[in-house]
């Protein structure tokens, strides 16, 4: 219940942020048709949903990401799952986290054509700025979720966009970026992660950058809810230790001294 009411809110504030008067759910609709239904106002096109439902189940957990530790620290001081939530939500608002997706669509729309993919990429590797939608904490190999959102995005390109040219850029861009990533900087393994293909599928179900966070939350909050009940259960708190790295054998002098 607490999932749905999340999703709910979420999509009301989307359809609200548009300008546009509320509406109601409607129980013969799934939860991502739903959501879909909300914020457009009419009736969600099949493949749409089911790209939007993919992007959800792929996203819904991974491991001890920055938002669920924040949501098991929580809930270890046996806080309710509501504060837990709130927590890893605060947590998935950092840029580093889950604010990603959005600037990838910055980069296609910069770049344009294909044929100025490699001097854009190499311009700001040299200026010291990351590729978004490149290299990943965890992963050194491609993103496993990206290689399934790229399906996604591809048939979102052509069955209801019936418009491949920001697809087959991404394509492109993808495989110079891979390329010039690798002589720029060898053996650091920036392969493809799932911010990449994350920004074409929910752009092409006309959603917009800014709600990106809110709906990567949509489809992880699952996750947050499955590990807080685990860490209510295991009712065990969390307590870091810290080791002190500083410099040693120092004294204190008097100000007037």
């Amino acid at each position: 219940m607490r999932r749905i009411v999340f999703f709910t809110i979420v999509a009301a504030y989307t359809r609200a942020a548009a300008g546009k008067q509320p509406i109601a759910p409607r129980s013969d609709l799934s939860l991502a048709a739903n959501f879909l239904y909300i914020v457009n106002g009419n009736e969600p096109d099949p493949v749409a949903a089911h790209a939007l439902d993919t992007y959800w189940v792929t996203v819904i957990d991974h491991g001890m990401s920055a938002s669920t530790f924040t949501a098991r620290v929580i809930a270890s001081t046996r806080s309710d799952i509501v504060s837990a939530i709130t927590g890893a939500i605060g947590a998935m608002k950092g840029p580093l986290h889950g604010g990603a997706p959005g600037p990838v669509l910055d980069m296609l729309t910069d770049i344009g054509t294909a044929d100025r993919a490699e001097a854009w990429v190499r311009h700001e590797l040299a200026a010291g700025r990351r590729i978004m939608g490149f290299g990943h904490r965890v992963y050194k190999v491609r993103d496993p979720r990206a290689e399934v959102l790229g399906r996604v995005a591809e048939e979102m390109a052509g069955a209801v966009l019936h418009d491949r040219k920001l697809f087959d850029l991404a394509r492109e861009v993808e495989t110079t970026a891979l390329r010039v990533l690798e002589e720029v900087k060898p053996g650091r393994n920036l392969r493809t992660n799932v911010e990449f293909y994350t920004a074409l599928v929910l752009q092409s179900i006309g959603l917009q950058p800014p709600m990106f966070v809110a709906i990567f939350a949509c489809g992880r909050s699952a996750g947050w809810c499955a590990h807080v009940i685990e860490q209510h259960m295991e009712d065990h708190l969390i307590r870091p230790q810290s080791e002190y790295i500083g410099a040693h054998g120092r004294t204190l002098q008097h100000p007037s001294a």
